[in-house]
């Protein structure tokens, strides 16, 4: 929030001292003065946190991606794709961190809110279908990589949703699940002598 004011000021005090100059007649330096003040009205359209995030995803380093996302405190005040995005990616790194529910929450707020191309539809849906298929949801699961193949135009995400639904068939099911936690989980066979 801190940011976004500091932004505004920044914004105004910019066009201000811009305008100054082509009143003052210093034509020259207002000219050049337009450069800076256009980067600083940029800042409002791109995050500088999520451009740093999005760069250390594209060069494979997660753990500095999510040190640099969760850097990202008031998303809301973002324009509303990279809210989106922003959404997107803290489900994807933090999911051991911040659990099934939590992760399936942002990922569903992402998709409604609206994810830029297709191909970032479809692994948050994979995404979804992973977390279905953890809390013994299958049939949702076979749903979302449905419409992650359909969603995958280029078929590079082919190979991984064929192997989740390889994986799928050999998941235990809801009723497998309970019928386990009722009966105090796998019990160990004893010993032969």
């Amino acid at each position: 929030m801190l940011n976004f004011i500091i932004r505004c000021a920044l914004a105004a005090l910019a066009l201000f001292f811009n305008t100054w100059l082509f009143v003052t007649g210093h034509w020259g330096w207002g000219i050049t003065f337009i450069f800076v003040t256009a980067i600083i009205i940029l800042s409002f359209f791109r995050n500088e946190r999520m451009i740093l995030a999005l760069n250390q995803m594209r060069l494979g380093n997660t753990d500095k991606a999510k040190y640099h996302i969760n850097k990202i405190t008031a998303p809301e005040f973002l324009p509303k794709k990279q809210h989106a995005y922003v959404l997107f990616l803290q489900a994807v790194l933090n999911t051991q961190e911040l659990g099934f529910a939590k992760s399936e929450a942002l990922l569903r707020k992402a998709l409604a809110i609206g994810l830029r191309t297709g191909q970032d539809n479809a692994v948050a849906r994979m995404h979804l279908a992973g977390i279905c298929v953890q809390t013994g949801r299958k049939s949702e699961a076979e749903k979302l990589l449905a419409e992650a193949k359909k969603l995958d135009n280029t078929g590079m995400m082919k190979d991984q949703i064929n192997m989740m639904l390889s994986q799928m068939k050999m998941a235990p099911s809801k009723n497998q699940m309970r019928m386990a936690q009722m009966m105090g989980g796998r019990k160990k066979m004893p010993r032969m002598k």
